[in-house]
């Protein structure tokens, strides 16, 4: 039904219904940068956009987030494990998938220490940490890392056979270069604007086309 004069416009969604926050920045002056917290789609422009700009470059991220497939990665409408217990049921569901399902953690937790580190196992006992850190990146991301550390109780090295066990996941690589990027960046003091608190799960120029 279309909206009659007067009536508040409806708030905005993606395809698969998420909210869409769009956030104002004094400091952007010509970048634009869309990623996913909380739940939420968020696109990031400078203050200075016009309503048209901000309507032709919320359309533009967000096509670019679907086209990268953040959400898609861990099904539509479905929200990352953000307590201990929903993080070791999800490490349970990666260990059936990726691992026929013979890692068997005794624990998986997020834990704030882990300042060297993104994930960390100890085969001995069967637990598992990650950091928190961790929580604002993109879930394929996450998945990595804590496939990763469900191979360490397979594998305790990092030998042939314990990449072997992370063969089956499609994301590997990618995830391993965007982690190298983040470090990358933190070692030089570079980090996201204040109004994204996430790592972007993508950029973009205003400038370009």
């Amino acid at each position: 039904m279309p909206r009659s004069a007067g009536q508040p416009a409806l708030p905005l969604t993606t395809d698969d219904g998420a909210p869409v926050v769009v956030r104002r920045s004094a400091r952007r002056r010509r970048t634009v940068a869309a990623f996913w917290e909380d739940g939420n789609a968020v696109v990031a422009i400078p203050a200075h956009f016009t309503k048209a700009q901000e309507n032709e470059w919320v359309r533009r991220m967000l096509d670019k987030l679907k086209r990268q497939g953040e959400r898609g990665a861990h099904g539509a409408g479905r929200r990352r494990p953000a307590s201990d217990t929903a993080l070791a049921a999800h490490a349970a569901e990666l260990s059936s998938k990726y691992l026929g399902g013979r890692s068997i953690p005794t624990s998986v937790r997020w834990v704030s220490n882990q300042k060297s580190r993104w994930g960390s196992a100890t085969p001995a006992d069967g637990t598992i940490r990650l950091s928190d850190k961790l929580q604002p990146m993109p879930q394929w991301v996450i998945d990595y890392v804590l496939l990763h550390e469900l191979a360490h109780l397979l594998v305790a090295g990092h030998n042939a056979a314990f990449w072997r066990l992370l063969e089956a996941y499609p994301e590997t690589q990618r995830a391993k270069a965007f982690l190298e990027g983040v470090a990358f960046a933190t070692s030089r003091g570079l980090g996201p604007d204040e109004e994204g608190a996430g790592a972007p799960a993508a950029g973009w120029d205003a400038d370009a086309d």
